[in-house]
């Protein structure tokens, strides 16, 4: 599963390797895009932010240790149901790439 950076594609590989490698590759892999308006891959690096800034602060000695911590984490979370705020509007996405109606 790809994000849709303008670099996954067959162009790409074929501006990086050559028309003829591009095309064996292509030919060997299926490109699946993430929708542009709700990406899973967003909300799950969202959701690793979250665990991060919740656990970097504790030291993890073991994977075993951190497995369990994870459990019990993700077991709050979902009982609290807690959802993920998205906080970059349409708004904002217009500041940022200089959208101004014409283009």
């Amino acid at each position: 599963m790809l994000d849709n950076l303008n670099t996954h594609n067959e162009k790409s590989l074929a501006l990086t390797f050559g028309k003829d490698e591009a095309r064996k590759i292509m030919e060997k892999i299926s490109l699946h895009h993430t929708p542009k308006h709700a990406s899973w891959l967003n909300m799950a690096e969202i959701e690793l932010s979250v665990v991060e800034r919740q656990y970097t602060k504790k030291r993890i000695a073991t994977h075993s240790y951190l497995a369990k911590e994870l459990s019990h984490w993700k077991e709050r979370r979902n009982r609290k149901e807690e959802t993920i705020t998205w906080k970059f509007t349409i708004e904002d996405a217009k500041k940022v790439f200089k959208y101004d109606g014409q283009n």
